[in-house]
């Protein structure tokens, strides 16, 4: 660490897990050293124009502050400024190779604009000192989550929570796995665990929400993504997640807003695109519905129900042939209403 002497601090609840740097001395010179305690306070008070401000100088002062680049993209991803936070990373990785900081919080951006083989390769590159670390073992597992491998995705929550059996972003995301392996039962320990140590975790919020749509249980699912809306108002996720609860108590006008806003903010998501399929099909207008299925399933066949719905909407279209096949696509998957509609129609 020929830069400066770094005091590295998890800063949990006011950062949301990401490393900072505290400290800087050595080769920093004094007036950089001062702008950058001065980003570290805008920083830890969620100012963060401020914060990248103070950075901004404190590079400008010493050009090769590896450290300052590696805050200032941390208040740049904070801000949403994903580009610039990748941006910055990557240029306090160039100037110390052996900057583990930099390459776990460049993870987090790769893994948040969807390069998790990227995510996966900068977090192993830090195995070696970082493997102890219950937030390190979580955020692997979410990499591994996105690269389709639920089964070292679980081995790497199982030890985050071995480390630190309150780390509720491992206990809430352990529990969306479970959801997505359809095992609801586990799900739902490590959500009643994780709201019981933080009950304003919003994804956890959100995650009892689905645990409770799943077993019917609309009005109080709806009051559950309330509350997760309450502490991120915009998240897509959230937003899709209450527009299909209100389509699902036939109260689709107040639905289609919120799964446009989700759409638009994430486009990627089949689930909205599965959302807006069912208000098109509860409205009768069919080839738009069938339009959003198959976006959906291009996008992630794995969808609940998927198919079911397609096989719905090809049926009322005059196509029983597709729809017999998206039926029995369905069927395969274990889904128990595209094999009832199989089974009446198909022959």
């Amino acid at each position: 660490m020929d830069q400066c002497a770094r005091a590295v601090i998890w800063l949990l609840i006011t950062l949301g897990g990401s490393p900072i740097v505290s400290s800087c001395k050595n080769d920093a010179t004094d007036e950089a050293a001062q702008f950058f305690l001065k980003g570290n306070v805008q920083l830890q008070k969620r100012e963060y124009k401020e914060a990248i401000r103070f950075y901004s100088e404190a590079i400008t002062k010493k050009p090769d502050f590896a450290d300052a680049y590696n805050n200032r993209g941390l208040a740049k991803f904070r801000d949403d400024d994903r580009e610039g936070a990748l941006a910055d990373y990557t240029r306090a990785i160039q100037i110390d190779p052996d900057f583990g900081t930099a390459y776990f919080n460049r993870a987090e951006v790769l893994l948040e604009t969807g390069d998790a083989a990227g995510s996966v390769a900068d977090l192993q590159r830090i195995d070696k000192p970082y493997r102890d670390s219950t937030f390190y073992q979580s955020r692997l597992a979410d990499a591994y989550v996105r690269l389709n491998n639920p089964s070292q995705a679980q081995a790497a929550y199982d030890k985050a929570l071995q480390l630190n059996p309150d780390n509720v972003e491992a206990l809430t995301n352990r529990a969306a796995l479970y959801y997505s392996q359809k095992a609801y039962e586990p799900a739902s320990q490590d959500i009643k665990r994780a709201l019981a140590l933080n009950p304003k975790q919003d994804a956890a919020l959100n995650n009892q929400s689905l645990l409770l749509a799943q077993t019917g249980n609309f009005t109080e699912a709806l009051a559950y993504v309330d509350r997760a809306l309450a502490v991120q108002p915009r998240q897509p996720y959230y937003l899709n997640n209450k527009a299909y609860l209100l389509i699902k108590l036939n109260r689709p006008a107040d639905a289609l807003p919120l799964v446009q806003e989700s759409l638009q903010r994430d486009n990627q998501n089949a689930w909205a695109h599965r959302t807006l399929g069912l208000y098109y099909l509860g409205q009768k207008q069919t080839a738009q519905a069938l339009a959003a299925f198959r976006q959906a399933e291009t996008l992630d066949a794995s969808v609940d129900q998927l198919y079911y719905y397609i096989g719905t909407a090809e049926r009322s279209l005059s196509h029983p042939a597709e729809a017999c096949d998206a039926w029995r696509r369905g069927e395969v998957a274990g889904d128990e209403q595209a094999k009832r509609e199989r089974a009446l129609y198909c022959r």
